[in-house]
């Protein structure tokens, strides 16, 4: 039913309209992704030993710069776009926020913060972790609703059909594409079971406020997107700077796994030592 759901639906970007005034189903799937992400961080911070009042605190700069940082970093890969519609970079509801962006103004806000609080920076970085991945994979449903980052044309039985108006020149007459947001959510709700199952096997055995295991979490997260989007970039057709015959998410996909097996390699090594040295 969901398959046939999907090839035959039409989505429209508004929601509803009071007069002049519209709500977009953007805005909508964003809000339930943030208040999933708040909703699991705060179940999950008396076993990281935080208060719900810390989570909350810390949740209003993510979400202000995790949205700031979405925006401005979407921005600088669409440039020219903007440098001739200047007022557009006003219209966050119609799509334009990565989630790169929003994850490297994410973890400044945290470092700052875990510094100012005088807490582990990884404290907080694992305990966010789940609820990003349950956030993105409810938040890709609006790029759905808008019609956008959607794949390359597909007679799978699943492809999505896009409007005439939305379609690349290059694929006019294509009709069904490929539903990268599902792909992509459904990925992103994988790595929020995985993380949920790893943090309850943690507070099991009473390790989850240890720095090790919060590491590990963190980089469990950040390979596992990375790859995620890695793949999926090969069928996408949105237009993005390229390096070296790679789509520049791609690029930043394969830095963060570089980084991320450089910090868990670390982290292991740190193990060891503190291991031999009792």
């Amino acid at each position: 039913m969901l398959i046939n759901w999907l090839h035959t639906f039409h989505p429209q970007a508004i929601l509803l309209s009071f007069g002049p005034i519209h709500l977009y189903w953007y805005g909508l799937f964003i809000i339930l992704g943030i208040l999933a992400a708040l909703f699991i961080s705060l179940k999950l911070a008396p076993h990281y030993k935080l208060s719900k009042e810390t989570v909350f605190d810390l949740s209003f700069w993510l979400i202000i710069f995790g949205l700031l940082g979405a925006r401005i970093y979407d921005i600088f890969l669409n440039l020219p776009y903007y440098f001739q519609y200047p007022l557009d970079a006003l219209k966050i509801w119609q799509g334009g926020l990565a989630i790169h962006g929003a994850i490297i103004a994410g973890l400044l806000v945290i470092y700052f913060f875990a510094k100012k609080q005088k807490k582990s920076f990884w404290t907080f970085t694992s305990l966010f972790a789940p609820g990003l991945a349950l956030g993105q994979a409810i938040g890709r449903f609006g790029n759905y609703f808008n019609q956008e980052l959607f794949g390359l044309p597909t007679n799978k039985p699943w492809g999505i059909p896009i409007d005439l108006i939305n379609r690349p020149v290059d694929y006019i007459t294509n009709q069904f594409f490929h539903p990268t947001f599902l792909y992509e959510s459904l990925g992103c709700f994988l790595i929020f079971i995985v993380l949920m199952l790893f943090n309850y096997h943690l507070i099991k055995k009473n390790k989850l406020t240890k720095q090790y295991y919060q590491i590990l979490l963190v980089g469990f997260y950040m390979i596992s997107y990375s790859v995620l989007r890695f793949c999926l970039e090969f069928i996408k057709i949105d237009e993005t700077p390229i390096f070296l015959t790679l789509r520049w998410p791609q690029v930043i996909s394969l830095l963060i796994i570089l980084i991320s097996f450089i910090l868990l390699i670390l982290n292991h090594h740190e193990k060891k030592k503190q291991s031999c040295s009792k």
